[in-house]
């Protein structure tokens, strides 16, 4: 739940009495034009950025007053998705450990058929896939950590319709993880959310059912 939330600086962050809960699970997608607020929130969500008033609140508690080792237990119970896929050098299986260094073969092939990947890609060059499978394998990174929340930040925008289904079909079968999608897609936001929160100069002017 953010509660009262304003954000200063550069006005592309600017947010503004940003009063919103958020449900623990299913999609919500935050729509709206750039520089309406949207990574701000994400951001906010993942105490990559505190508010300059108001506060932000996971389970009841308000993200400020958490210690270093609870913020580190929360970004684990967290996960990240951003727009331009992130992969290190080495294989596809490389890449999942960096999420969980004792990960098996065996939950590294679910990972992969969870996001649309054969498990003979564990073997391959992370860096040689395509965009499209590299943001795949980044998913199967996120969910690696079993996360609570996922925090998506157009990570469809720049793949072909292929890659956007695949994807799109992983998000749909994992309704039991909380989700909040950022798009500028109304046509995505419609497909996927449970809840759409539009945004505007910063402000939340609409939240309501999505599909």
């Amino acid at each position: 739940m953010l509660a009262g939330v304003e954000v200063g600086g550069d006005p592309v962050a600017r947010l503004s009495g940003v009063d919103l809960s958020l449900p623990a699970h299913g999609v919500t997608a935050l729509v709206g034009r750039s520089g309406a607020g949207k990574s701000t929130l994400l951001r906010l969500l993942n105490r990559l950025d505190g508010p300059d008033r108001g506060a932000v609140y996971w389970r009841g508690r308000d993200l400020s007053t958490l210690s270093p080792d609870d913020i580190r237990r929360h970004r684990r119970r967290v996960g990240m998705v951003f727009q331009r896929p992130a992969v290190s050098p080495g294989s596809v299986l490389d890449n999942l450990r960096i999420a969980d260094r004792h990960l098996t073969n065996d939950r590294a092939r679910a990972l992969l058929d969870q996001v649309a990947l054969g498990v003979d890609f564990l073997d391959r060059d992370a860096s040689a896939l395509s965009g499209g499978e590299q943001q795949r394998v980044c998913l199967a990174r996120t969910l690696a950590t079993n996360p609570e929340l996922v925090l998506a930040d157009e990570p469809t925008a720049s793949l072909d319709p292929e890659a956007v289904a695949a994807i799109e079909a992983t998000v749909r079968r994992l309704r039991d993880v909380a989700w909040i999608w950022v798009t500028h897609d109304a046509e995505q936001a419609g497909r996927l959310a449970d809840r759409v929160v539009r945004l505007e100069g910063g402000r939340v002017i609409d939240a309501g059912n999505g599909q």
